[in-house]
Protein backbone atom coordinates (compact mmCIF):
# COMPACT_ATOMS: atom_id res chain seq x y z
CA UNK A 1 0.00 0.00 0.00
CA UNK A 2 1.45 3.34 -1.05
CA UNK A 3 1.55 5.98 1.67
CA UNK A 4 1.36 9.78 1.54
CA UNK A 5 4.02 11.70 3.47
CA UNK A 6 3.52 15.38 4.35
CA UNK A 7 5.98 17.72 6.01
CA UNK A 8 5.68 18.11 9.77
CA UNK A 9 2.46 19.95 10.58
CA UNK A 10 1.10 19.80 7.03
CA UNK A 11 -0.92 16.60 7.43
CA UNK A 12 -2.89 18.21 10.25
CA UNK A 13 -3.47 21.32 8.10
CA UNK A 14 -4.68 19.10 5.26
CA UNK A 15 -7.17 17.35 7.55
CA UNK A 16 -8.31 20.75 8.89
CA UNK A 17 -8.88 21.82 5.27
CA UNK A 18 -10.95 18.68 4.65
CA UNK A 19 -13.02 19.38 7.78
CA UNK A 20 -13.72 22.97 6.79
CA UNK A 21 -14.44 22.26 3.10
CA UNK A 22 -16.81 19.42 3.91
CA UNK A 23 -18.76 21.53 6.45
CA UNK A 24 -18.05 18.97 9.10
CA UNK A 25 -18.22 20.15 12.73
CA UNK A 26 -15.17 18.14 13.80
CA UNK A 27 -12.84 15.29 13.00
CA UNK A 28 -15.39 12.82 14.32
CA UNK A 29 -17.99 14.40 12.04
CA UNK A 30 -16.10 13.16 8.97
CA UNK A 31 -17.43 9.69 9.64
CA UNK A 32 -20.92 10.85 8.64
CA UNK A 33 -19.72 10.97 5.03
CA UNK A 34 -19.30 7.20 4.90
CA UNK A 35 -15.58 6.95 5.61
CA UNK A 36 -14.96 3.39 6.69
CA UNK A 37 -12.23 4.12 9.18
CA UNK A 38 -11.99 3.86 12.93
CA UNK A 39 -12.06 7.15 14.85
CA UNK A 40 -8.86 6.23 16.74
CA UNK A 41 -7.07 5.73 13.43
CA UNK A 42 -8.40 9.05 12.21
CA UNK A 43 -7.01 10.69 15.35
CA UNK A 44 -3.62 9.07 14.69
CA UNK A 45 -3.61 10.60 11.21
CA UNK A 46 -4.58 13.98 12.68
CA UNK A 47 -1.81 13.80 15.31
CA UNK A 48 0.62 12.77 12.54
CA UNK A 49 1.50 9.48 14.24
CA UNK A 50 0.75 7.64 10.99
CA UNK A 51 1.08 8.44 7.32
CA UNK A 52 -2.06 8.46 5.17
CA UNK A 53 -2.81 5.53 2.83
CA UNK A 54 -3.17 6.62 -0.78
CA UNK A 55 -6.76 5.38 -1.23
CA UNK A 56 -7.95 7.17 1.93
CA UNK A 57 -6.07 10.31 0.81
CA UNK A 58 -7.86 10.21 -2.55
CA UNK A 59 -11.23 9.80 -0.79
CA UNK A 60 -10.48 12.88 1.32
CA UNK A 61 -9.51 14.87 -1.79
CA UNK A 62 -12.85 14.05 -3.40
CA UNK A 63 -14.77 14.81 -0.20
CA UNK A 64 -13.11 18.21 0.27
CA UNK A 65 -12.94 19.08 -3.45
CA UNK A 66 -9.23 19.88 -3.21
CA UNK A 67 -6.83 19.68 -6.15
CA UNK A 68 -3.90 17.33 -5.59
CA UNK A 69 -1.55 19.77 -7.33
CA UNK A 70 -2.13 22.45 -4.72
CA UNK A 71 -0.63 20.25 -1.96
CA UNK A 72 3.01 19.46 -1.22
CA UNK A 73 3.49 15.80 -0.35
CA UNK A 74 5.55 12.79 -1.37
CA UNK A 75 4.80 9.13 -1.95
CA UNK A 76 6.38 6.41 0.16
CA UNK A 77 6.93 3.03 -1.47
CA UNK A 78 4.84 0.03 -0.64
CA UNK A 79 7.39 -1.62 1.64
CA UNK A 80 8.58 1.55 3.35
CA UNK A 81 9.63 0.95 6.94
CA UNK A 82 9.44 -2.84 6.80
CA UNK A 83 12.28 -5.11 7.80
CA UNK A 84 13.62 -7.29 4.99
CA UNK A 85 14.23 -10.94 5.79
CA UNK A 86 13.90 -10.44 9.54
CA UNK A 87 17.07 -8.34 9.64
CA UNK A 88 17.35 -4.76 10.73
Amino acid sequence: MVRIKFRVGQQRKFLDLVISNSSSPSLRGLKQFGLKINYETLKSYYNENRTLPEDFFNDLLILARVDKKSLKFSYLKEHWGQVKGGKR
